[in-house]
């Protein structure tokens, strides 16, 4: 019997369990571990003797309350006492040495003076502190210290400074006035109160934030309470991952999906057994690497699926690596079960070698066999992942302010912005004001997995947020803030810095710039416009593309949004000379007519492989093609005769293979290539022919060349041209 098994069977935590078979010096792994019967009954006779013990203890409790006197105890009496008597002496105490109080009082103090004295027998006149502000100039120090520009001016110039009213100030000017005007002039380095409040809430964002480095918030606040797990689907594509939580759910997302391949991150509500589970649906194409890697950094367990009849392929490899990254237990649901060629044992073997083994063959991984489409074993994949659950002691505080990660987000035409998040820790409520790092809101409106709305959303809680002021990058981290204002404020303070540091770091160019640049414009680049649904497929299609360029054919995406093809994004294609690429969405009528008249193409799609392949079918008649020298004959040169008009003719005879008019030749003497060029003419008996085969004798001459000798070596050859790919 499994220990979670006997857990059950005796109706208690399996922590609880594991602690007291550890007390019993039994040795398990986790609550997989099988034990014998033996072991069962030593757990039921300590279980026995611990609720005796309670019975014991509790009956005698009984028995001495009901023998006590209600009389109060002296203790008490002397507690009462105690406490009235207290105040009394405490006050007799303060007024029993009041001479003693005074002498204490003032001796620190004429320690003090004597020391001063000691140390400083003349006294310092008191100078007054002036602060100045950063980033002025001469001008505002004068109002400051109260005299004219043209007197601090005359000052400085005093001490060898030329620097007119209107000029930055710096710590050279500060000491010099300083010391002029008999003040000490120090920077002012406190904040406006608006500022301070501003840096500190974002402060505490950038803190927060910093903490999720895996995606996951540091617990917070006192109250905590038991949340729902987080468990990811991940795996291989087409391997069965929304298939299996077709099971779970009962939902049919699939037949919804472009091509059956999930494009997009999806979250669901499943409850079992009473206690209810949050799953993350991650697409298993390679493109979406960012997406996988998201769903294991918020997540709490990893479920792996892998076919039983495929085995560990290449996205398999990659979620393991994600899921270890992240630190999170991976549980491995073997599917296709129902198959015929299903082969579970090699698919263990396979991740045995990725260190995932199996707990039969002595490891510690969780691994169910199941059947997506028939539905057997999905039972037992969720009292697993309930048990792993439990093991985690996973909690969260529901009165702390909401915070928590985008999972996806899009721009829906009639509703807005929109962004799928999961709430961490806290409770996020209709109205509540909240930041993300490039856009912020007051939230008008929550919908759940279902798409019904909600007014509130705790720990581990999935929905979908509109209200906001911009579409956010999936992965980005979100806070709760107080009002608006400290939103504006927060991204006018972001914009003034990196303002500031783009004036900072201008850059001149320079020639080896220059020719870079003018190296770069003689590559072909295919320039793109991409426009998708939702933001997440961006991220996945501007990657792959990225990939597939070379340096002598580049990819230039020139602008990629989420939302409908419009007018702007003809005009930008026409002026980039850029293609249109619509990924799930469509062009606006007045955008087609646009596009139709400059010639701009657009290529709709709903299925990401078909981008890939298109662009690179594009990008490789964008190659230049590979020339290759294909070797045709050799002839010896034996006689050579002389002719009016006509000059030197080479007499020869074809040793090997064939030697056309076209082709090019290379003169060989000696091993050492003395020319290469074309050949003139082919003449055989007095007749001009084209080509002469092995075997043959023939004259021939060459264009503009004439120094050959006999003994000289002709080599024919031509050159092909052969297309590249990527």
């Amino acid at each position: 019997m499994r220990v979670y098994e006997l857990a059950k069977l005796l109706d208690i935590n399996n922590k609880d369990l594991l602690a007291l078979l550890a007390k019993l010096n039994v040795s398990v792994k986790t609550h997989m571990s099988t034990i014998d019967d033996d072991t069962i009954q030593l757990v039921e006779d300590e279980l026995d003797k611990a609720r005796a013990g309670k019975n014991k203890t509790a009956k005698t409790a009984s028995k001495s309350e009901v023998k006590a006197p209600a009389k109060p105890k002296p203790s008490e009496k002397n507690e009462i006492n105690e406490k009235n008597e207290t105040p009394v002496k405490k006050g007799a105490d303060a007024k029993s040495s009041p001479s003693e109080g005074r002498n204490s009082e003032h001796a620190p103090a004429a320690k003090t003076a004597a020391v001063k004295h000691e140390a400083a027998p003349r006294p310092e006149v008191q100078k007054k502190l002036i602060k100045i502000k950063h980033g002025g100039c001469v001008k505002d120090l004068a109002d400051a210290l109260g005299i004219s520009a043209g007197e601090a001016v005359k000052k400085l110039m005093s001490a060898g400074m030329m620097t007119p009213a209107s000029a930055a100030l710096n710590d050279d000017i500060l000491l010099v006035l300083s010391d002029a005007c008999h003040v000490d002039i120090d920077w002012d380095e406190t904040k406006p109160a608006a500022e301070t409040e501003k840096n500190s809430s974002a402060s505490a964002a950038q803190e927060k934030k910093a903490a999720v480095s895996g995606g996951k918030s540091p617990l917070r606040g006192t109250h905590l309470k038991p949340r729902p797990p987080i468990v990811t689907v991940m795996g291989h594509v087409d391997h069965g991952k929304t298939s299996l939580l077709d099971a779970i759910r009962k939902t049919h997302v699939t037949a919804r999906e472009a091509g059956g391949i999930t494009q997009h991150i999806g979250a669901s509500h499943v409850m079992y057994n009473g206690k209810e589970i949050v799953f993350l649906d991650t697409p298993g194409h390679e493109a979406f690497t960012a997406m996988r890697a998201r769903g294991a950094e918020c997540t709490d367990i990893a479920v792996l699926v892998v076919a039983a009849d495929d085995g560990v392929m290449p996205q398999t490899v990659e979620a393991i690596n994600h899921a270890k990254a992240a630190h999170v237990p991976i549980i491995v649901a073997i599917n296709k079960m129902d198959k015929p060629t299903a082969n579970p044992q090699q698919v263990m073997q396979e991740l045995s070698g990725y260190g995932l083994v199996a707990e039969a063959w002595g490891g510690d991984t969780v691994m169910v066999e199941l059947s997506a489409k028939t539905g057997k074993g999905v039972g037992q994949l969720l009292e697993m992942i309930s048990l792993v659950a439990e093991m985690q002691d996973l909690k969260a505080d529901p009165t702390v302010s909401p915070e928590g990660v985008v999972i996806e987000a899009r721009l829906d035409k009639g509703r807005g912005p929109m962004a799928s998040i999961i709430v961490q820790q806290g409770t996020l409520r209709t109205g509540n004001y909240i930041m993300f790092d490039s856009c912020w809101g007051k939230v008008r409106a929550m919908l759940n997995d279902a798409g019904k709305q909600v007014r509130e959303a705790g720990p581990s809680t999935a929905v979908e947020v509109l209200g906001l002021n911009g579409v956010p990058q999936p992965g980005e981290h979100f806070v709760q803030i107080k009002d608006e204002k400290e939103a504006r404020d927060h991204f006018a303070a972001l914009e003034d810095e990196r303002r500031e540091k783009q004036n900072n770091a201008v850059k001149r160019m320079t020639l080896e710039d220059l020719y870079s640049q003018v190296q770069e414009g003689q590559k072909p680049v295919l320039n793109l416009v991409i426009k998708c649904d939702v933001q997440g497929t961006i991220e996945a299609i501007t990657g792959s593309l990225e990939k597939l360029g070379t340096d002598e054919v580049g990819i230039n995406i020139v602008h990629a949004a989420v939302g409908r093809i419009s007018e702007s994004d003809i005009m930008l294609a026409t002026a980039s000379n850029a293609i249109v690429i619509g990924f799930n969405v469509r062009p606006e009528n007045s955008a087609q007519k646009l596009a139709e008249k400059e010639n701009v193409q657009i290529r709709l799609y709903s299925i990401i492989y078909e981008i890939i392949d298109d662009v690179k079918a594009a990008m490789e008649g964008l190659l230049l093609p590979d020339v290759k020298e294909n070797s045709l004959g050799q002839a010896e040169i034996r006689k050579i005769f002389k002719a009016p008009k006509v000059g030197k003719i080479a007499g020869c005879r074809v040793m090997e293979g064939i030697i056309k008019r076209t082709s090019k030749v290379r003169l060989v003497r000696d091993g050492i290539v003395v020319w290469e060029g074309s050949i003139a003419s082919i003449h055989r008996e007095k007749d001009d022919v084209s080509e002469v085969r092995e075997g043959f004798e023939c004259g021939m001459t060459f264009v503009n060349y004439q120094d050959f000798h006999e003994g000289d070596m002709i080599e024919a050859y031509e050159l092909v041209e052969e297309k590249r790919t990527l």
